[in-house]
């Protein structure tokens, strides 16, 4: 249990760092950006169609390598199986129809966790873009 425990911490560990990385790279872009290109509607509705885009494509990625550890572990039969029961894990949707041998399930609820923290993080940095644009005073320091 123990193994299996450090090996769900260290995917958490996994995800925490592609999403740091994602983020820090993402910022470092905005901070580039002038305020006032993107104050109008359309250039506004862009950046936060790119930021949402990027986002999604860090928890996809983070979900690959969650799906990625499952089929090499021979949780799941294949690695379609385990892309797909990790989006429904990581997202908590958890529809059930597959589940993970007894001996991974902690596994699987700290991959829910794991999501839960991955999913707050990236609003949290969507809030942070929104006021950043509307308020440039305010945020300046992002």
């Amino acid at each position: 249990m123990v193994s299996t425990l450090f090996a769900a911490w260290c995917l958490m560990a996994l995800s925490v760092a592609i999403h740091a990385g994602g983020v820090a790279g993402a910022l470092r872009h905005l901070r580039r950006q002038s305020i006032e290109s993107t104050a109008r509607f359309w250039p506004a509705t862009w950046l936060f169609v790119l930021v949402a885009a990027w986002m999604v494509f860090l928890h996809l990625l983070e979900i690959a390598v969650w799906g990625a550890f499952y089929a090499w572990m021979g949780a799941m039969v294949d690695i379609t199986s385990a892309l797909y029961f990790s989006t429904v894990t990581y997202t908590t949707t958890g529809y059930g129809d597959l589940v993970l041998p007894e001996q991974w399930r902690l596994v699987g609820g700290v991959e829910a966790l794991t999501g839960i923290l991955m999913s707050g993080w990236s609003t949290g940095f969507f809030i942070a873009v929104v006021n950043r644009l509307y308020d440039p005073v305010k945020t300046a320091r992002i």
